[in-house]
């Protein structure tokens, strides 16, 4: 194993920690950083997965006064995405290998695409007035669901759904993504450890610099301009969409 390797995934770790905390969209840079490390596409996905869970659970002591203003309304959205990230890995790895990667280009085209509608879903969803809140947890759970089995550009679309929900607040919404992005992994990542194809010191690493940028892009997120990240992330998942497309 070369070092230069985990210095790699440690600073890929770090960067994504910041990004999942300030817009989302860490797995469009985590997941392929360990398919180039070596690692095939269902060990990169339960590797990433992994690794990058701290990063949102680091993320919530800066949201902390947002969780508390919320209260007990915090329950229903996490119970919710806890049975879906459990559903969604279940479904991983019952469905196999062969099918999640040849499921990958397109998984990536669908992230990409989710993180490039959720600004407009959101302005859509503001001006939705709807009085039952079963339709938006029923999307919950299923994004939830989708989670658990990938999970790139959950975050954004998370958003969308949360605000839908009610939490029009963008800074109480940006704190109960990072808390139901958690209650996703949290359980999820059980099934994903049980599966034996998460690569331990690829994953470790990461996840050190993934619970250091989440922590610390929690502190800023409230500061930094999005709309030049969000370009970037576009940008670079259209790319990977391509490249997948073409050596899968």
């Amino acid at each position: 194993m070369e070092i230069y390797i985990l210095v790699l995934l440690f600073f890929t770790g770090l960067f994504a920690g910041v990004l999942n905390a300030v817009a989302g969209g860490a797995t469009f840079f985590t997941f392929p950083a360990l398919m180039l490390a070596g690692l095939s596409p269902l060990s990169a996905n339960a590797t990433n997965f992994i690794a990058t869970a701290p990063g949102n659970i680091a993320a919530l002591p800066a949201f902390w006064d947002e969780l508390k203003i919320i209260g007990k309304k915090i329950f229903a959205p996490l119970i919710i995405s806890a049975i879906g990230g459990l559903l969604g890995a279940v479904v991983l790895f019952s469905l196999g290998a062969n099918i999640f990667k040849n499921l990958v280009p397109y998984l990536m085209g669908f992230a990409t695409i989710l993180f490039l509608a959720a600004p407009r879903l959101r302005k859509i969803v503001l001006n939705t007035n709807l009085k039952s809140k079963i339709v938006p947890l029923v999307l919950l759970l299923s994004f939830a669901v989708y989670g658990g089995y990938f999970g790139a550009g959950l975050g954004q679309i998370a958003l969308a759904v949360l605000i839908l929900i009610g939490f029009e607040n963008l800074h109480k919404a940006n704190a109960m993504k990072n808390a139901v992005i958690a209650s996703i992994s949290l359980p999820a990542s059980i099934i994903y450890i049980y599966s034996g194809e998460v690569f331990w010191p690829y994953a470790l690493v990461m996840a050190v610099g993934a619970a250091i940028g989440g922590f610390t892009g929690g502190k800023i997120s409230k500061s930094i301009p999005q709309i030049y990240l969000r370009f970037f992330i576009i940008g670079l998942g259209t790319l990977l969409t391509i490249y997948y497309f073409i050596i899968i």
